[in-house]
């Protein structure tokens, strides 16, 4: 796949671009636990034309980034309101890219987020406007073999996962693995509006990952040309998350 593009670079400068928040009334608890980054290199022209204005693609290396991630999320729930076991833990799988905002900002839009549990779907559609769609899924870990399913329902556009990696030994992020991880900021639509939502998380704690299996048009429902070639993979067993209300409007 030709990785250059004509389109100008927005690229990314990971000592100035990303940095936690801290969001002391958060909406949403969350834990984002065995969670497998797989990336691919795109033109930038080619994933700019599927994200909408006033959005822009941020590049590293010359290329944009589109990535499948895989995870099992536990522990959902508002604060002050305890688990419940069904429905607070549920496998998820999101397609996505890294955009900068209006402001300047740093983030990721969302192609796609597939989950298991039809109550997550619908509220994470009319509360945050993602794109998220009910999926038959599974995740089974079994001696560093991680395993990941998944079958979306009731959609026009068809879209599966069959992935399986061995997690291997911690690794030090460099500014790649930066740029493909450490975001903090997910931007949405909600009636029309561009909004923003903020995530307060630690680092990612993160792991080399070999591929065992790779099957998924995940990738391809978004629109985008089916991969080529193999993707990083990096493995995660999860962190902690607290996710604010959504934002509207930008302060330039």
């Amino acid at each position: 796949m030709d990785v250059m593009s004509t389109t100008p670079q927005l690229s990314f400068n990971a000592g100035t671009d990303l940095a936690a928040p801290s969001i002391p009334f958060p909406i949403m608890h969350q834990r984002w636990c065995n969670l497998t980054f797989l990336h691919w290199r795109f033109p930038q022209s080619v994933v700019a034309s599927l994200v909408p204005a006033p959005l822009e693609v941020e590049t590293f290396d010359g290329s944009a980034w589109v990535g499948v991630t895989p995870f099992h999320l536990r522990g959902l729930r508002p604060p002050f309101v305890p688990e419940l076991p069904w429905l607070s833990c549920f496998p998820e799988t999101n397609c996505r890219t890294y955009v900068r905002g209006p402001d300047g900002q740093s983030g990721v839009w969302f192609f796609s987020l597939d989950a298991a549990r039809l109550a997550a779907v619908v509220g994470a559609r009319l509360g945050f406007g993602l794109p998220y769609f009910w999926s038959r899924m599974r995740v089974e870990r079994t001696a560093g073999l991680m395993r990941y399913r998944s079958d979306r329902r009731w959609s026009r556009t068809a879209a599966f996962t069959r992935i399986a990696i061995h997690s291997g030994d911690p690794i030090v992020p460099g500014e790649l693995e930066l740029f493909l991880t450490a975001r903090y900021r997910l931007y949405s639509f909600i009636a029309g509006r561009l909004t923003y939502t903020s995530v307060e998380h630690a680092p990612w704690p993160l792991y080399s990952a070999h591929i065992v299996r790779l099957e998924q048009t995940l990738v391809k429902a978004a629109g985008l040309p089916q991969p080529q070639h193999a993707p990083i993979a990096h493995f995660s067993p999860g962190v902690a998350v607290r996710v604010g209300f959504p934002t509207l409007g930008f302060a330039k």
